[in-house]
């Protein structure tokens, strides 16, 4: 004779077998959602390539991250408006994140159209730029909880960084926690790579020896940041002095953050 327990146990396994087909879930969900994405926007238009990526995180649950590459030369009224679209797409599917690429810059666009309209003129300023070469607009998560960061690559880092960050700026940030982080094109000099904290605050006292350094000895290199600045004198510049001048127009560090070092070779 059969136990109630094997009896009972019919009903469950049905249940958990048919739960997919109920709920309309995949096991594989990031994949799912991924091939979905693609499905969806392939041969949109303006869009030339769809890049997408799924994770499945536990059985029936997962992300997925799709990218549409607009074709070059997409007017920038179009890249907005797809990026509107696809901001709607995002909105009826919690789990994916989009992503558009246009004019060499990457950005997220987010489920709350407020915020996206911020991404998109950030964007379009940063297009408009003829100093700027690439960079990307995300969003991710810290201690810090929800934010937004921008890294940009550009001919003038400096002067980019503070279009970014300054009032009255070329470029207005999102409303939303912003950092930011610019570097000079490969190739060019000083190669500079010039960055806020992850909660916006600016690296003001290593931009004051930076340019404390740079009016008065050649610069090869330099790293700015909040908490420290590395520079590289070129050629036979005399690293004491440059140390001396960093230190004096950057108070607020200590003497341990600042490094003054020669480039190799020279």
């Amino acid at each position: 004779m059969r136990s109630n327990a094997s009896w009972l146990s019919i009903p469950i396994i049905a249940f958990v077998l048919a739960l997919p087909l109920a709920t309309g879930c995949a096991i594989d969900k990031g994949t799912a959602l991924a091939a979905d994405f693609e499905k969806h926007w392939s041969g949109a238009p303006d869009v030339e390539k769809v890049d997408v990526h799924g994770y499945n995180t536990l059985p029936f649950a997962g992300l997925a991250t799709g990218i549409l590459v607009l074709a070059d030369g997409t007017p920038p009224d179009r890249v907005v408006e797809r990026a509107h679209e696809l901001r709607k797409y995002v909105a009826r599917h919690k789990s994916v994140t989009g992503r558009i690429t246009a004019g060499g810059i990457t950005v997220t666009v987010d489920a709350d159209e407020t915020r996206t309209r911020e991404v998109m003129a950030l964007w379009q300023s940063l297009t408009a730029d003829e100093r700027v070469v690439d960079g990307e607009i995300g969003r991710s998560t810290s201690k810090l909880g929800y934010r937004w960061q921008a890294e940009i690559t550009a001919v003038d880092a400096l002067a980019v960084f503070d279009d970014m960050t300054g009032d009255g700026g070329r470029h207005r940030l999102l409303s939303d926690v912003t950092s930011v982080e610019v570097r000079t094109k490969r190739g060019t000099r000083p190669g500079l790579w010039v960055l806020t904290d992850p909660g916006g605050a600016l690296p003001a006292d290593a931009i004051a020896a930076y340019e404390a350094v740079v009016a008065e000895y050649p610069v090869a290199g330099a790293t700015l940041e909040t908490t420290s600045v590395r520079i590289v004198v070129a050629g036979t510049a005399d690293e004491d002095g440059a140390r001396e001048l960093a230190q004096t127009a950057a108070p607020g560090l200590d003497a341990a953050a600042i490094t003054v070092t020669r480039e190799r070779g020279a």
